[in-house]
């Protein structure tokens, strides 16, 4: 009789132990990890606008202005201070004639249109990228395609512009019209270094990180639940509590490696638009 109480005395004791030191035996709830770091900002377009050119000359009907000849002497300018010639890009003669063409329609004569918009406007109407854009006008009655280059050569915005070493691309387009009641010649000249001059932050990267981002959103309103859940319940020292901490901890886990991978991804983005933004600096 008293071996089989004594034996069932030592089973609730032993019972008991397990119980009372059973915390030990727990799962440490994970710690979530912190924040990312920012993405570093891309360097800014630059826009170069010097105020129009008008001349005052009385119209000259034998003269023909053209496309090519400024072109030319643009360039002829250009060697004559050692600089490389310009390369004609057809967006930007596009660019060009879509500006005269709406200077003669809406009888302005600004870099901004009646809507107010600009050669930063145009460039995205026409599709064309870029790091630096510049934009010259003139209007009158130039003796000739050289005499129109040295005119703007002689105003310092303008002749800016064209010596310019950011540059590497020139549009050009000129027509004569009806202005205010005269006949006259509107020219412009757009001039640009193109988004294609220096190495590009990777696209994939980018589009990498925005979709871990958006994971990581979604884990950090499922991660506070989860925890208030495990602090809620009652009692802690049970199998199931075991099984959700568990999951909550896969889950920090899960958030934290995500967090650590994106960072990574975050560096080398951030390192390829470091490189990217000190190409402009130089070609500027």
């Amino acid at each position: 009789m008293k071996k089989p109480l004594i034996l069932g005395l030592i089973l609730i004791i032993l019972a008991g132990g397990i119980w009372f030191f059973w915390p030990f035996f727990q799962l440490e709830l994970l710690e979530v990890k912190i924040a990312l770091p920012k993405i570093v900002k891309l360097a800014e377009k630059e826009i170069s606008l010097p105020p129009p050119l008008q001349a005052v000359e009385k119209e000259k009907p034998e003269v023909i202005l053209t496309q090519q000849g400024v072109i030319e002497w643009t360039n002829i300018q250009r060697k004559k201070y050692g600089l490389s010639a310009f390369e004609e890009n057809s967006k930007l003669n596009a660019m060009a004639q879509a500006k005269v063409e709406d200077m003669f329609q809406n009888q302005y004569f600004s870099h901004y249109s009646l809507l107010g918009e600009g050669v930063g406007d145009l460039a995205k109407d026409f599709d064309y990228e870029f790091l630096a854009i510049g934009e010259n006008l003139a209007m009158g009655n130039f003796e000739s395609d050289e005499n129109l280059v040295e005119a703007w050569m002689a105003s310092p915005g303008h002749r800016e512009n064209i010596l310019s070493q950011s540059y590497r691309e020139i549009g050009v387009a000129i027509q004569k019209g009806i202005f205010n009641g005269n006949s006259v010649w509107l020219a412009v000249q757009h001039f640009g270094l193109p988004l294609s001059a220096c190495p590009q932050p990777s696209e994939i990267i980018r589009l990498e990180i925005e979709k871990n981002q958006q994971e990581l959103e979604e884990l950090q309103g499922l991660l506070p639940e989860a925890l208030s859940e495990l602090q809620a319940m009652r009692p802690k020292r049970t199998s199931f509590y075991q099984q959700k901490l568990e999951e909550y901890n896969n889950l920090v886990e899960k958030y934290n490696n995500l967090l650590a991978e994106n960072k990574t991804l975050i560096d080398q983005y951030n390192a390829e638009i470091q490189q990217f933004n000190q190409c402009i600096v130089e070609l500027r």
